[in-house]
């Protein structure tokens, strides 16, 4: 037998043998060089915040990994969901700890994967030994292992090469980790290691996409939303603050920020219509919507402003529109640019904000929408047009009346 009842029994008496916990294993943080151990602590507070309402987490770090242990009862399902959508986690797994003794070590890993094996045929260890004082080196450790699962679990077969299981044994400075695997985790830099941006969100699909690609750099992320009730409901609102909320669950706590937009709307409308010019009305607004963004930006100190802009897709989109409303002084990130809509809604289902963009809830980049707009405007005209009209004080009290929340994810 490659074990005895006496090893079993006192491992289950001190009370480690069903302890879990989780490792998250870095990776484009890996190529940081000296400013690596920043990134690092950074990485550590975002766990420990999408944690916070857990009670009895102990979150450290060690040879480029971080573990995660958790207090006895804890939804471990819940609390893997949520790491997996921290960036800079590249990989997650979930593993049983044990002590670095060879005997306790054969106990746990057949007791650990014993029901997992139940749906497998083959099966193979990997063993990783950063412990180089362990008394087998990780060929030695795969093999003895290896012979241990074939007598304990014996409808199980080796297959080094396309194994249906794999058996991963981590030898690390103060314990051994078991587990089957690792799993793909959001990847990307850690919140707050690059700066601060304003996005726009409206309730359709494209911007929280961008939003959510822009945080995946590291960035933390706010949103930016225009209203114009009546055209607008208070439903159409509550859907962009869930849409923040889905935003929030990968890029931690969003500001919002919602700007009444109704008089400007109405004012832009009258005056294209008096001047025979209807059909520059939707750039006049973006040009408009970043103004008033920029200028919350600054306010509020932000580094940048976000669009779901993608060059093509609508009218507002193609070359010429995007000169037209190319008029900020802080950089504008357009992470959808060069992307189709299959590929930004492939991104929307994975991010969970798709079902809730197609909501039949219209946002005020629809109201009086023009019935040919312009779709090679002039940058000149555009800019005269918007003179003449003059916004100046209405985009001011738009400014001081806006309205700011604080999201959290559900």
């Amino acid at each position: 037998m490659c074990y005895n009842n006496n090893v079993y029994l006192c491992y289950h008496e001190i009370g480690l043998f069903m302890k879990e916990i989780f490792l998250a294993k870095e990776g484009e943080i890996a190529l940081k060089g000296l400013n690596k151990k920043t990134f690092e602590n950074v990485l550590m507070k975002n766990i420990r915040y999408t944690l916070s309402d857990f009670s009895g987490v102990n979150v450290s770090r060690a040879q480029s990994v971080i573990y995660i242990k958790l207090a006895d009862g804890t939804d471990y399902d819940a609390v893997y969901e949520r790491l997996k959508k921290v960036f800079g986690i590249k990989a997650i797994c979930r593993a049983r700890l044990c002590e670095k003794n060879f005997d306790v070590i054969k106990v746990a890993a057949v007791d650990y994967i014993r029901d997992i094996a139940a749906d497998f045929r083959t099966f193979k260890v990997e063993a990783k030994r950063s412990d180089k004082k362990f008394p087998l080196d990780s060929p030695a450790i795969s093999r003895e292992l290896g012979g241990c699962i074939l007598e304990q679990i014996p409808h199980l077969s080796v297959d080094v090469h396309r194994p249906d299981l794999t058996v991963n044994i981590e030898i690390r400075e103060e314990h051994c980790y078991i587990h089957t695997g690792n799993v793909p985790a959001a990847g990307g830099l850690p919140v707050g290691t690059s700066g601060y941006a304003l996005g726009l969100l409206s309730g359709g699909i494209d911007s929280p996409v961008a939003l959510y690609m822009i945080a995946k750099r590291g960035v933390k992320v706010a949103a930016i939303h225009f209203e114009a009730p009546p055209y607008t409901s208070e439903r159409a609102k509550l859907k962009v603050i869930d849409l923040a909320k889905k935003i929030a669950a990968w890029s931690g706590s969003v500001r919002f920020y919602s700007v009444p937009f109704t008089a400007i709307q109405e004012r832009l409308r009258d005056g294209l219509t008096a001047a025979g010019e209807d059909g520059y009305f939707t750039i006049i607004m973006r040009r408009l919507m970043l103004s008033i963004a920029e200028k919350i930006a600054k306010k509020e100190g932000f580094d940048a402003l976000i669009t779901g802009e993608s060059i093509g897709q609508v009218a507002s989109q193609t070359m010429g529109a995007l000169r037209c409303t190319n008029i900020c002084e802080l950089p504008v990130f357009r992470p959808l640019i060069g992307m189709d809509k299959t590929d930004i809604i492939d991104i929307a289902e994975k991010i969970d904000t798709f079902e809730t963009s197609s909501l039949p809830y219209e946002d005020c980049c629809t109201v009086f929408t023009p019935k040919h707009p312009r779709t090679h405007p002039s940058k000149e005209i555009a800019e005269k047009l918007q003179d003449n009209i003059n916004f100046s004080d209405l985009t001011e009290i738009a400014v001081a009346n806006t309205e700011i929340l604080h999201i959290r994810p559900d």
